[in-house]
């Protein structure tokens, strides 16, 4: 057990949560399987806010930034399963089905599979291992993986180009993507990633586009937009510091006073 309010088995994630609460990770490594149990995920991306209800199931495409926020039904927890699908068992799957190489996937970053009696059949067989602490040793948390992937496939035959294509992002415009999404709190690393490049080339790249270092560059658009927020849209200081960027309340209230002079809380 991770905390009190998750438990993970291998790479079946089970979450209950009493209080709203926000995810922590925003860059998705991994191709993910899930399945709402009760409450609500509020998600936003570059493709707008989404919210995900009570008895949703869905697929999410690896490599890209999600914010999203858990929220508990009236009167009771968020619970929620997923399935993590990795890149590494993907491939040995493949490689075991004679699966040819899968072209670039192009199609929606979230597919709903609401309704499929089988997956949600499937999601009813894994709650007993949470329910009861009963530990799932890797060869069975591995066939219930690819339980979920033979039942993905059954219930589209089209998802293997999104499951089986093992290409990284290419190299895009990345004026226009930093513009879009600087206000993820992911690493340089995986903006990098993201973009298409190594992490030298995007910030040798990024340099000539913004003449500044990446790191500056992020500080200064996140207090920017920050200020924007609170001056402008009477927000207070501890419901914007996350939107925008930062980890935690103490070190932008921090860099808000050293780059505008006055504390957040002031204006």
């Amino acid at each position: 057990m991770e905390d009190k309010n998750h438990i993970m088995f291998s790479n079946l994630l089970y979450s209950c949560v009493a209080d709203k609460q926000r995810g922590n990770e925003q860059f998705v490594h991994e191709h993910v399987f899930g399945y709402i149990i009760a409450g609500e995920v509020h998600s936003f991306s570059c493709n707008g806010a989404q919210i995900f209800k009570e008895g949703m199931i869905g697929l999410i495409r690896r490599n890209q930034l999600v914010k999203s926020v858990k929220v508990p039904g009236a009167g009771g927890d968020f619970k929620s399963i997923n399935i993590f699908l990795e890149q590494d068992f993907l491939r040995r799957y493949a490689a075991e089905n004679k699966l040819s190489s899968m072209p670039r996937y192009a199609g929606e970053p979230m597919i709903e599979l609401t309704g499929d009696p089988f997956i949600k059949g499937y999601f009813d067989s894994l709650l007993p291992y949470f329910d009861n602490s009963a530990q799932l040793n890797p060869a069975l948390a591995e066939l219930k993986t690819r339980e979920a992937v033979e039942l993905l496939l059954r219930a589209n035959p089209e998802l293997k180009n999104l499951l089986f294509d093992f290409s990284e992002p290419h190299k895009i415009d990345l004026e226009a993507f930093m513009n879009q999404h600087y206000m993820y709190n992911v690493s340089t690393a995986q903006f990098a990633r993201l973009t298409g490049r190594s992490l030298a080339g995007f910030k040798r790249d990024f340099e000539k586009v913004f003449n500044i270092p990446p790191g500056r560059w992020l500080q200064q658009k996140r207090l920017n937009e920050a200020y924007y927020q609170i001056s402008e849209k009477g927000r207070k200081a501890s419901d914007v510091y996350l939107d925008v960027g930062f980890e935690n309340l103490s070190h932008f209230s921090y860099s808000f006073k050293k780059a505008f002079g006055v504390a957040p809380s002031t204006i």
